[in-house]
Parts: C-alpha cells; sequence; structure tokens
C-alpha cells in the first residue's frame, strides 16, 4: 500500500474540485431558467449511496437557499411497483456519481414522460443519466480513482447549495462564500492534525460497530461518514439522528461501542449535545467532528474543522475530517482504504 494512498490524495484534491464547480455558471443558469419556465413549487431528489447522502443536505438547502420544500423521493415507487405518482408542478434533480445507477435513469425517464422538467448532477457528462436529463450540472471533480467517493460527494453538496440559491435570489452571496469556504478547506487540508487522527483511529481499531449522530444539516454528513466507515473499515456503523438515538439505539450503547457525532455550530446543536450526554452516562465513547467538536469537553476525541461564511453550507466542511479519519481507521484495522472489500468503481470523468 503507498504510504498516502488514493483516498487520501482525493480528499485533498476537493479545493480544486470545488473551484472548477464554481465556474460553471452556464449549467446552474439553464437549471435555473428550466425550473422557473415549469412553475416549479418542489423538488424530488433522488440518488443512491453517498448522493443520497447529498440529497439528505438537498432538502435543507433548497428550503434554507431556495424557499422550495424538497423531499428525498422513492425510486422503488415508480421504477419497480410502477407507482403513477403525479409530479405536476414538481421537478426532479437526479444525483448519481457515475450517471450509470440504472434505476435513477428509469426513474428520470419516467418523470420526463409526465413532462416533469428533470436536472441531472453527475461528474460525466455522457453519462446515461445526462443523456435523459433535460439538463445536466457537471460536477466537475475529475477523475475520481479511489473507490469510496470523496471530491464526487462535496462536489454534490455544493452543486445543490449553488442550484439552490440561484432559484432564491442568492447565487452570488452563496458562491461568493462557497469561494471562501475552498480557501478555509485548502489551508484546513494543509495543517490537517493527521497524527491526532491516527492516534483517534488506534484508539478505536477494536471497535466492530459505532453510531454516528447528526441532526438537521448535519445528518447527511453523519450518513456519509457512516457509509464511509462501513465501506473502507469493515465497520457496522449506523447513522442516526440525535433523536433517533435517544428513542432505542441507546440501550444498546457501552463501552465497546463508541458514539462519533458531528457538532456544528447551529440550532440544532443543543439537540446533539443532549443526545450525547445520554450516551456519554451509558457509558460510550464519544468522538465528535465538526466546527463546534472543540467546545465540549468530556470526550475521547474531537476532530474540529473551521468555521464557514454561511452555517448552511457547513456539511461541505465538516466531512472533511471524517473522510481523513476513515482512511486512518482502515489503515490501524491492517486494511486498504483503496481496496475495501467486495467494492468497485464505476465513476469516471469526460
Amino acid at each position: 500500500m503507498p504510504e498516502e494512498s488514493l483516498l487520501r490524495q482525493e480528499i485533498r484534491e476537493q479545493p480544486h474540485s470545488l473551484m472548477r464547480l464554481l465556474a460553471a455558471t452556464t449549467a446552474f443558469s439553464d437549471a435555473r431558467e428550466l425550473l422557473r419556465a415549469h412553475n416549479t413549487r418542489a423538488i424530488r431528489l433522488v440518488g443512491h449511496g453517498s448522493s443520497d447522502n447529498a440529497a439528505c443536505y438537498g432538502v435543507y438547502a433548497f428550503a434554507l437557499l431556495g424557499g422550495l420544500p424538497a423531499v428525498r423521493d422513492s425510486i422503488s415507487l415508480p421504477v419497480y411497483y410502477r407507482s403513477e405518482s403525479r409530479l405536476e408542478h414538481s421537478a426532479v434533480v437526479a444525483l448519481s456519481q457515475s450517471g450509470r445507477t440504472p434505476d435513477v435513469v428509469a426513474y428520470v425517464e419516467r418523470a420526463r414522460a409526465q413532462r416533469a422538467p428533470t436536472i441531472a448532477l453527475t461528474n460525466d457528462p455522457s453519462s446515461p443519466l445526462a443523456e435523459v436529463a433535460d439538463v445536466t450540472v457537471p460536477l466537475l471533480a475529475g477523475h475520481e480513482r479511489a473507490i469510496a467517493a470523496t471530491k464526487t460527494y462535496t462536489s454534490e453538496l455544493a452543486a445543490l447549495a449553488i442550484l439552490a440559491a440561484h432559484l432564491g435570489g442568492r447565487a452570488s452571496e452563496v458562491t461568493d462564500a462557497i469561494s471562501r469556504l475552498v480557501e478555509t478547506m485548502a489551508a484546513h487540508l494543509r495543517d490537517a492534525e493527521i497524527p491526532r487522527l491516527e492516534k483517534l483511529a488506534s484508539v478505536l481499531a477494536h471497535a466492530g460497530r459505532m453510531f454516528v449522530v447528526g441532526r438537521g444539516l448535519e445528518y447527511a454528513t453523519a450518513r456519509e461518514l457512516a457509509l464511509k466507515l462501513t465501506e473502507t473499515c469493515r465497520v457496522a456503523t449506523t447513522a442516526l439522528t440525535s433523536t433517533d438515538l435517544a428513542h432505542g439505539p441507546i440501550a444498546a450503547v457501552d463501552s465497546q461501542f463508541p458514539v462519533l457525532a458531528i457538532a456544528s455550530l447551529d440550532d440544532a446543536l443543543p439537540a446533539v449535545l443532549s443526545a450525547l450526554d445520554r450516551a456519554r452516562r451509558a457509558g460510550a465513547t464519544i468522538v465528535l467532528f465538526g466546527n463546534a467538536a472543540g467546545l465540549v469537553e468530556g470526550v475521547a476525541g474531537t476532530a474540529p474543522v473551521p468555521s464557514v461564511p454561511l452555517p448552511v453550507l457547513s456539511p461541505i466542511m465538516s466531512i472533511v475530517p471524517g473522510q481523513l479519519f476513515a482512511d486512518s481507521l482502515a489503515r490501524a484495522r491492517g486494511l486498504n482504504p483503496d481496496q475495501p472489500f467486495g467494492l468497485t468503481k464505476v465513476t469516471l470523468a469526460p
């Protein structure tokens, strides 16, 4: 295994990917005009895996930046069960890093048959998904060689925020904020405390199961971190909201069951801290990620990140130490983070 994994290299490439995305102004303008022309009143988001985690963020981005309700829609209902949901005044935003997920493509085809506007967010603008959608927003992340997605995920988050901001008349504000976030992310990656993460990984290397907790905007981060730990570290990891943790799963927690959490400076933070207090009293090892991680005492470890210009953008930054931690934990468990068991790569770039 090389000294620096492909996974870690691509984590470091994320500021460059995001800057390329910021330059894709035409695609976002085309998407905005499409949705306005159809008098769009609601957004339906579809995707799998990391793309579904990004869609979880999109629910908040469209509401907070675009003033539109958004839902993560069922792919199975129309594609497998032939449900005839009415899509009047709804638009579809389909996320697939490869653009080759068959049932996502099929969902878009069925939506277009109902004359609903469709937008593809994909890293490959020549993919089947891009071919069937009305407008394609290219993620411009470049070729992703590591099997575990990193830069395509953060590009999806940023693309959703930018698209929502275009709808809400906040495009300049949000693109400027992402540009400043990128500078902060680049500096953070240069100064990232890899030894701290590696020490933390050595402490948790024995754990065969974990909970990852987030709330609100950062629930998407919890889901994505849980996925990264599961696929690269072979750890049974479940993402929960802070309320979910308190309603049953807290009974499983003990000193051998770590609880990781995303703690960010927003209105959902008190709910997260309350749930973690219960987990701590149950004997759990607590580890915190996020821009509020350094403000909480009595935890086993922290992986803080800098604050961002707009709180709604915090998930773009919060996932970065989680990605690095997944790389470190895989190594601590004697695994190659570039060769997750049973997985292959399909994400391409033009």
